[in-house]
């Protein structure tokens, strides 16, 4: 299951990304601010990459892991607040798949600290969170 972080916000210049190759939708911008904050908590992120389905980074801190995938698609009449969709996956063995251990609790530390990130963001609105989405 994911943890799936919804958002409105202007803190964030889609304008400026790297076209993805894939679709045309936007997420390195928020990957790129998030992954900043992350490192200054003591997460290991590696740089926003494309997916199908928009852009993804992976986080790590003290042996759990995580990919991190944000999409949006800004409408092209201005500055206008972007709606924008952060989820959040933890990675498992197969084995902690099939004996269901090392899932995303509903008080994961990565979790907690990305939803306070983006309501504290002063360009950031209408937070809304899906757990096990």
């Amino acid at each position: 299951m994911a943890r799936v972080i919804t958002f409105r916000s202007t803190s964030f210049d889609v304008s400026g990304e790297r076209p993805n190759p894939v679709n045309p939708i936007a997420g390195e911008s928020v990957l790129k601010w998030l992954g900043g904050q992350l490192r200054h908590q003591g997460y290991e992120v590696t740089e926003p990459d494309t997916e199908d389905w928009g852009w993804y980074m992976d986080a790590g801190k003290e042996g759990s892991r995580y990919l991190v995938g944000a999409s949006a698609e800004p409408e092209p009449a201005g500055p206008a607040p972007v709606e924008w969709a952060i989820q959040i996956h933890k990675h498992r063995t197969l084995r902690e798949k099939l004996t269901g251990r090392n899932t995303l609790a509903a008080d994961d530390a990565l979790c907690a600290l990305v939803e306070k990130l983006f309501r504290d963001d002063p360009g950031t609105t209408d937070v809304d969170v899906q757990q096990d989405a």
